[in-house]
């Protein structure tokens, strides 16, 4: 527990004491998404320093919210949500729809990421609406962005994981997206709509035909878009 609490019995001033510290609820989330290793969480909240979340991870197995497991046979670690912590989870399903519904539009696509999007984006594909008898690959190009930053690979195989890559992975490419960083954020967190975003040209789709017809499937928006 925090030594800096705020040193009242309040059982709202004690789940603070947990909760407050910077990314602890981004981090938890993250591994309720699936990511369990060092690496694939700061991949998914990558404003936090490498010192900085191993701190943090301690923070949360020394309260109880996580569990740290070590393969002996490769010495790989991995993080696991605690039932105490699972218990929170709709709590901030909750709380980030609230946001989603109170806090305005322009403020929260002030400061954009387009590895973090990515990384949510892959997350959220559906498989069983994109070709299932072959690789699929899509490049989304950021037209707005640095031209370092522009480029991301998704590639879709039958039966395994989406990946995504940060550099060309030399695989022919079958459908290219090209948008600006804003578009594409706004659409997938559900302040429009892609269908709105297509036909206002902010997000353009080409390529195989199968995979533009069916774009509006298997890019599914995030779960505060209904929100």
């Amino acid at each position: 527990m925090s030594n800096d609490g705020y040193n009242l019995f309040c059982p709202v001033s004690k789940a603070c004491e947990v909760l407050e510290p910077r990314w602890t609820m981004l981090i938890l989330g993250e591994i309720w998404s699936g990511a369990a290793r060092f690496n694939e969480i700061r991949r998914g909240v990558p404003g936090i320093s490498p010192t900085l979340l191993s701190k943090r991870l301690k923070e949360m197995e020394a309260n109880g919210l996580i569990n740290r497991f070590e393969n002996r046979a490769t010495g790989d670690i991995s993080y696991r949500t605690t039932k105490m912590a699972e218990e929170l989870a709709p709590i901030v399903i909750e709380l980030g729809k609230w946001a989603h519904r109170h806090i305005d539009a322009e403020v929260t696509l002030e400061h954009l990421d387009a590895r973090v999007l990515m990384w949510n984006v892959r997350r959220k594909v559906d498989l069983a609406a994109m070709p299932r008898s072959r690789q699929s690959v899509v490049q989304f190009t950021f037209t707005d962005q640095p031209r370092d930053e522009q480029s991301y690979w998704l590639i879709a195989r039958p039966g395994r994981e989406v990946d995504l890559c940060l550099t060309d992975p030399g695989h022919e490419v079958d459908l290219y997206v090209n948008c600006a960083l804003k578009a594409l954020t706004s659409a997938w967190i559900g302040y429009s709509t892609l269908q709105r975003e297509l036909r206002d040209e902010t997000i353009v789709l080409i390529g195989d035909p199968a995979l533009k017809a069916s774009f509006g499937d298997w890019m599914v928006p995030s779960l505060y878009a209904a929100a």
